[in-house]
């Protein structure tokens, strides 16, 4: 992996921009050209990162004029990125850990579970959970805040 190359965590909030229309969907868009710009370049996620994507675009079925058809369209197109994954049976003892200790819930500390053993940072969308992380060892950046660097 080349010394510039983007690796982190990214959670459903920041994913689901891709696809539904938010102030941040420009800066989601520079941070996933890194994916198709840079083949070294690793996004990791939990496999539970899909099923929270898919919850997200039945909200917006539901609650919007956001089609059922448009959204098993983006839901391939999440599918087909290049993320990796990683069996949240394998977080789910640290995410207990971690959950319990900065009063998180299991979903979200299995993201920060994932940054951690991979040593990358979080980035999120979610700025209660950044704030409830402040005082934790890991990286976890607002979107918002986060740096996107160029795409080499």
């Amino acid at each position: 992996m080349t010394q510039g190359s983007l690796r982190c965590v990214v959670d459903a909030s920041v994913a689901i921009k891709l696809f539904v229309v938010d102030p941040l969907s420009d800066k989601v868009d520079a941070l996933f050209a890194h994916l198709t710009a840079d083949p070294e370049c690793r996004f990791y996620v939990p496999d539970l990162f899909y099923i929270e994507c898919t919850n997200i675009l039945w909200k917006y079925v539901r609650q919007s004029p956001y089609s059922a058809a448009k959204a098993e369209i983006d839901l391939a197109r999440l599918y087909a990125l290049s993320l990796q994954r990683t069996s949240t049976a394998d977080l789910m003892t640290d995410a207990l850990k971690i959950g319990l200790t900065y009063g998180i819930s299991a979903y979200d500390a299995c993201y920060v579970a994932l940054s951690q053993r991979l040593t990358v940072p979080m980035v999120t969308a979610d700025k209660k959970l950044v704030r409830k992380l402040t005082t934790s060892p890991q990286l976890v950046y607002d979107l918002e805040d986060f740096t996107i660097p160029e795409v080499p």
